[in-house]
């Protein structure tokens, strides 16, 4: 089994798109997409932070799963690359971010940056 977990902010940030004016427009848009993408993962995990929050409900959709990050996004995008590494899953993370990218790392995860995902959708 194979889960892909998404750091929404950091993805919907990489590109120069106005994203900042819209952060929850943007974070939908990137959430329509992995709903109707056929990516090579079991389960897909869109992590939401702050404004973006208000993109998407918490809950699962087919295969992808959308979670709530109560604080800082990078604590639950680690908690949930943890959680599905204790499940025997093998886990890839999307993000730019080099400290997270260490930290996922850390508990079993790689990591592939946000152009990978684009590219695949």
């Amino acid at each position: 089994m194979t889960t892909l977990v998404v750091d929404a902010a950091n993805v919907v940030g990489s590109r120069p798109d106005g994203w900042w004016n819209d952060r929850a427009g943007a974070t939908r848009r990137l959430h329509e997409r992995l709903m109707v993408a056929d990516l090579p993962y079991d389960e897909v995990v869109l992590v939401l932070e702050g404004q973006a929050r208000g993109a998407a409900r918490v809950g699962r959709d087919g295969h992808l799963r959308t979670v709530h990050a109560p604080g800082e996004g990078d604590d639950t995008i680690v908690a949930q690359a943890k959680l599905a590494v204790g499940q025997g899953r093998r886990v890839t993370v999307v993000t730019a971010d080099r400290m997270l990218q260490a930290r996922v790392g850390g508990v079993g995860a790689q990591a592939l940056g946000p152009s990978w995902l684009f590219d695949q959708l």
